[in-house]
């Protein structure tokens, strides 16, 4: 078929022109005839096919709707966006993007756009793309995208690897998948790359280690790790989307319910007081002494993973590390318990230990996979282990990642101005921008702070008064 022979041109990273797709639609036209009804559908498909690739094309206005209605709550990325068109800072700087294909994050790739980046994303989790929002992408606002929700693994990475091909100057990451690719198959793409940037606290992990094994060859702002970033999106974003993607996903009522949160960084943080505030009973486990006893202070259970395995009634984990649920952790869980991770990877769930420990599978709700166990209990294991806010709901609300993308788009504008300053390392957004992004949004919403006297600028500034 003809549509099947463009996608492989397509997937081979051959190029195919207006003119060319022309004459090749003439030369075929019993062809075109059966696929194509009208001429609507053939632009349909050019779109689709040269610009991106989104799962219909027909659902950019819903996604612009969508996309605008974001917009309103995110008054620090239009101020930003506002100086871009003025001041171009990215002008000529081909970037590509591997994020979560949302409605925040399609405002953040049109500030980017606008301060004169060539950009090109794709998605950085097979379930966390908002179809309509990708063909608005492509559609309305010229952005080549590449993002399908549930989309297999090698459609994920054909995906990482199109976006690749464009030959970015700049990176920007959700959890590493990006850099680890061009660090593993596409290195000759390396000597082009300026920097990147990096959202999420798996990702970090990752350039971390990449760091210190002396495989990193670029350098990359941890945008994570930007107070305007961690404490609100981390804890108030995942927080709410997170408790949002179990409730919509199951429609059980929290209250009264053993909440186990495993992990108490920031994400931990978040859910579990979400979690407590509608109800639940919250167990918390940590590995950290000093996360423990701040859990045990701000009134939560804190016990090993292996005691609450066998009183809790939901599971989440946001630790960012490997088999957090384990075989031991599943065998001891009660009948109709929910799991369900709200970290960047799947690796947090033992999931094929789920599978060898299951006599039957079935999805039973979207976004909930019921597995029976040979002595009858059942457990549900919810969006495949993904990051169930994202997975099963919409993910972080716009406001909170107002800061967090304004962290990404100045961290964008001070890469480029101060690359060949910095080594391959990971680096942090310097202090006077995290808080002139924290004094943005203040203003945004109304409050006013004080401000030191030139008497107390001094006093804080000596050390000659005393008692």
């Amino acid at each position: 078929m003809l549509q099947d022979v463009i996608k492989a041109s397509l997937n081979t990273r051959i190029s195919i022109q207006a003119g060319a797709l022309d004459k090749l639609v003439w030369k075929n036209d019993t062809i075109v005839q059966s696929l194509f009804s009208n001429i609507e559908r053939i632009t349909q498909f050019m779109t689709t096919s040269t610009r991106g690739d989104v799962k219909d094309i027909s659902f950019a206005p819903r996604g612009k709707d969508r996309i605008e209605w974001a917009a309103k709550e995110m008054p620090v990325l239009r101020l930003i966006r506002e100086r871009f068109i003025k001041d171009q800072p990215l002008k000529g700087i081909r970037m590509s993007g591997c994020l979560h294909i949302t409605t925040e994050t399609a405002n953040l790739a049109i500030t980017l756009k606008a301060g004169g980046a060539d950009l090109m994303l794709c998605a950085s989790n097979p379930l966390s793309t908002q179809d309509d929002v990708a063909s608005a992408l492509v559609s309305e606002y010229g952005i080549p995208t590449f993002a399908i929700k549930g989309e297999d693994e090698q459609t994920y990475y054909r995906h990482i690897n199109a976006v690749l091909d464009h030959k970015p100057n700049m990176t920007m990451d959700d959890g590493c998948d990006l850099v680890s690719t061009l660090h593993t198959t596409r290195t000759e793409l390396i000597p082009a790359i300026i920097g990147g940037m990096e959202e999420t606290t798996t990702g970090v992990i990752r350039l971390r280690s990449m760091e210190t094994g002396g495989v990193l060859r670029f350098p990359v702002l941890a945008v994570n790790e930007s107070d305007t970033k961690h404490l609100f999106d981390n804890r108030y974003g995942t927080g709410q989307s997170s408790i949002d993607a179990i409730i919509r996903s199951t429609n059980i009522l929290l209250a009264g319910r053993t909440f186990v949160v495993f992990g108490y960084g920031w994400c931990g943080r978040g859910v579990a007081s979400r979690a407590h505030g509608m109800g639940a009973n919250v167990i918390v486990t940590e590995i950290d002494p000093t996360r423990a006893l701040e859990a045990v202070m701000d009134g939560y259970r804190v016990m090993p993973g292996i005691e609450a395995a066998a009183i809790g009634d939901i599971f989440i984990t946001v630790t960012g590390n490997v088999n957090v649920i384990d075989r031991t952790h599943l065998e001891r869980m009660k009948n109709g318990a929910l799991i369900a991770n709200s970290g960047h990877f799947n690796d947090e769930i033992n999931i094929p230990e789920l599978e060898k420990l299951a006599t039957k599978k079935r999805r039973i709700r979207d976004f909930v996979d019921e597995y029976t166990y040979a002595d009858g209990r059942q457990v549900h294991l919810l969006a495949e282990g993904r990051l169930v806010n994202l997975s099963a709901a919409e993910g972080h609300p716009a406001s909170v990642m107002d800061m967090s993308f304004a962290n990404q788009a100045l961290g964008s504008e001070y890469m480029l101005a101060h690359a060949k300053e910095m080594q391959p390392r990971v680096y942090t957004l310097p202090a006077e921008l995290d808080k002139e992004i924290a004094r943005l949004k203040l203003h945004a919403m109304g409050i006013r702070i004080d401000t030191l006297t030139p008497e107390q600028e001094k006093y804080l500034n000596s050390w000659e008064s005393g008692t």
